[in-house]
């Protein structure tokens, strides 16, 4: 508890070695948490950390019930294994539902922590009154963290909820037919790191358009889709700024649930 009487929530981040690009992107979620009155605490590992030492930091993090939410930066530098380590996260604190827990209650359509960039693009659609039922969508890449959860979310009841489900086509960025097969879709979701892969006359005019792909062209961030589908589609969710800030958003509402599991918080009362 804090002096004042409140209690505190604790946000853990866990940063090895100084890439640019991912240092940038712990700053920009240690602000947002401590906007929000959240306590911030940040580890940062050098790039030669073992395998091993990585993963007790991680179990010591997990152990410790003063810390409530836990987020491990990608990618991982050197030859140390992203999965093998995020697996030693505790579930109930994995607010980036990273671990095979996680991932399996999405499946399995349970209670817990969701992806939080595939979370952010079902709440845009939400937000947007963007509906799912009947619609054919495509996903655009396999990756384990964002492509291939969002595709189960997008066809699972208890995650699309009252937007209704949609058919859901998982294809890989290299296929023959990839134009063909987008341009058969209602909703199309790239999330290949691929710059403007996904081109407008692969487009249905009026589809929905979600650009969660990540570049770096000549230093600038550039996403999956090409500039000109904006003309095309009817909805775009563009990258950057699009389903970006929704991740940083929803990874801090899923460590103030993860609090409220825990007993630190009060349950929100019935509406």
């Amino acid at each position: 508890m804090a002096a004042c009487g409140h209690p505190v929530v604790t946000f853990a981040t866990v940063l090895v070695g100084d890439d640019p690009a991912s240092t940038r992107y712990v700053a920009l979620k240690h602000t947002a948490a401590e906007h929000v009155g959240l306590s911030v605490r940040g580890l940062q590992l050098p790039a030669s950390v073992t395998q091993a030492a990585l993963e007790a930091a991680l179990e010591e993090l997990s152990a410790d019930a003063s810390v409530h939410g836990i987020l491990l930066q990608l990618p991982l530098p050197g030859d140390i294994d992203e999965i093998a380590a995020a697996s030693r996260i505790a579930p109930d604190k994995d607010v980036d539902g990273m671990t095979a827990v996680s991932l399996g209650r999405i499946l399995q359509g349970a209670r817990g922590h969701r992806p939080c960039t595939a979370l952010g693009v079902l709440d845009l659609l939400g937000r947007h009154r963007i509906e799912l039922e009947g619609r054919r969508a495509v996903v655009v890449g396999r990756g384990p963290l964002v492509a291939l959860p969002l595709a189960l979310m997008l066809a699972t009841p208890v995650d699309a909820g009252g937007q209704g489900c949609a058919s859901v086509a998982v294809v890989d960025p290299d296929a023959g037919d990839l134009g063909e097969v987008c341009g058969a879709a209602d909703l199309v979701v790239s999330d290949v790191g691929r710059p403007h892969l996904v081109r407008a006359e692969w487009i249905v005019p009026g589809a929905t358009v979600v650009d969660i792909g990540v570049s770096f062209v000549d230093g600038k961030l550039v996403g999956d889709v090409a500039p000109e589908v904006a003309d095309v589609a009817g909805a775009l969710v563009p990258n950057p700024g699009g389903a970006g800030p929704m991740t940083v958003a929803l990874l801090l509402r899923n460590t103030v649930d993860a609090a409220r599991d825990a007993g630190l918080l009060e349950a929100p009362a019935a509406s």
